[in-house]
């Protein structure tokens, strides 16, 4: 049986419109954190965050086995992959010790300030222009942030958000000469990630570790969080502006409150009801470059 050539794939993969790897990714980035909230009740978030990213890792390294390819990388991508696998790893740590404190919906909204900003900066003509003011409008809606509540929550949620721009910025420059050349380097850069979190995470990891079905759900998480969405993003990401890019993430915090109405029962307000209207309006009248 013959299998299909690197090019075959990179056709096939290609054949797809990466919208549609996006909003694929915009499902899952969201699902796992959902499932690692249910986690919380026996596992510490920092276990939660290392068992995320060292899952994605063991499974991207049997997949890709990415100690081959980083060998032929030039000086700067090996800078890149080592950069954006300690970015990972702060990012995931920081934001499941806002999630552990703050609802699902408002942590992705404010998820989705610093993307915000890649688009605004990228973004031109007058339709665009309405579009990043409706995502914009329908965002500050959905964050209703109320910062007395939990204000080290909320710390922890705009560090993650400062870090999620970084991971936009890199993973971009990564995937710039193809998607599957992108993953292969995803790849090298969760095994850094797992390298980097460990000191911070693997303590609390191990009552998991002992427990086969909390570290089958910590798997899962890994799955559904990390190695689904990054591989996508990757994907879309090669064949989107960064700018387009940017502003697409504004769905994310309009996914968060769908999975958390349907996994954790977390029921928006009418506001917030309104902010995803918005949020979804301005994916749709955008306008992206070719």
């Amino acid at each position: 049986m013959e299998t299909e050539s690197p090019a075959a794939t990179e056709g096939a993969l290609a054949r797809i419109p990466p919208e549609i790897y996006f909003v694929t990714s915009a499902i899952f980035h969201y699902v796992g954190p959902a499932f690692a909230v249910l986690l919380f009740a026996n596992v510490e978030p920092l276990g939660v965050a290392w068992l995320r990213i060292g899952s994605a890792a063991a499974i991207f390294a049997l997949w890709q086995r990415p100690w081959i390819s980083f060998g032929a990388l030039s000086t700067v991508d090996r800078r890149r992959v080592v950069a954006l696998g300690f970015v990972l790893a702060a990012m995931n740590i920081t934001f499941y010790l806002a999630l552990a404190r703050l609802p699902l919906a408002t942590v992705g909204a404010i998820e989705f300030v610093g993307p915000i900003m890649l688009a605004a900066i990228g973004l031109r003509g007058p339709r665009n222009t309405v579009a990043l003011v409706l995502a914009v409008v329908g965002a500050y809606y959905l964050m209703n942030l109320k910062l007395e509540g939990a204000p080290l929550g909320y710390a922890f949620a705009f560090a993650n958000c400062a870090l999620f721009v970084l991971y936009i910025v890199l993973g971009h420059r990564l995937a710039a000469d193809g998607g599957a050349r992108g993953v292969q380097r995803l790849a090298a850069a969760m095994l850094v990630a797992a390298f980097a979190a460990s000191p911070v995470g693997i303590a609390d990891a191990l009552p998991a570790l002992q427990n086969p079905t909390w570290l089958a759900a910590g798997i899962g998480v890994g799955i559904c969080s990390s190695v689904i969405p990054y591989v996508l993003d990757q994907l879309a990401m090669a064949r989107l502006p960064r700018a387009t890019y940017a502003l697409m993430l504004t769905l994310l915090p309009a996914t968060a409150t769908v999975v958390g109405i349907l996994v954790l029962r977390q029921i928006p307000t009418q506001q917030e009801w309104t902010g995803i209207a918005m949020v979804i309006a301005a994916v749709a009248i955008h306008r992206r470059a070719q």
